[in-house]
């Protein structure tokens, strides 16, 4: 994992394109009947454009992902929070990032606080938030 202080740079995870079918799964297992999931005619109704709409918990999994390959252990994420700030359509190619902004020991462990983001290839910021890691322990 190297170093880690405020100002480290989280390895980027990327999805190259978002698949329209696996929405279109995802909204049967999440019992989610919203067809802009999976019928372009909706979101042409609501005016957004031709591509279906990825569901927001699929778009948070991609900032898990990239938590998860930074630090191998689903029991270090102590807490994710974020917000969704644009929508995600089939065939978009994102990136999920972050930045350590602080570390501080916390009952025998360190623990990383950090800005995270999901992005799209043509830098628009998708979701954004903060998380909290533990990297190590102490001593």
């Amino acid at each position: 994992m190297g170093t880690v202080a405020p100002g480290f740079r989280i390895p980027p995870w990327r999805l190259e394109r978002v698949e329209a079918a696996r929405m279109k799964t995802m909204s049967a297992l999440m019992r989610d009947p919203n067809p802009i999931h999976f019928d372009p005619e909706a979101t042409r109704a609501l005016g957004l454009g031709d591509r279906v709409v990825n569901q927001g918990p699929a778009n948070l999994g991609y900032i898990v992902n990239m938590l998860l390959e930074w630090v191998g252990d689903p029991a270090a994420i102590r807490r994710v929070r974020v917000r969704f700030e644009a929508n995600v359509f089939a065939g978009d190619r994102v990136e999920a990032g972050g930045e350590v902004t602080e570390v501080r020991d916390d009952g025998g462990v360190r623990v990383a606080v950090c800005d995270v983001w999901l992005r799209r290839d043509d830098g628009q910021r998708l979701v954004s938030g903060t998380a909290e890691v533990v990297v190590d322990e102490v001593g």
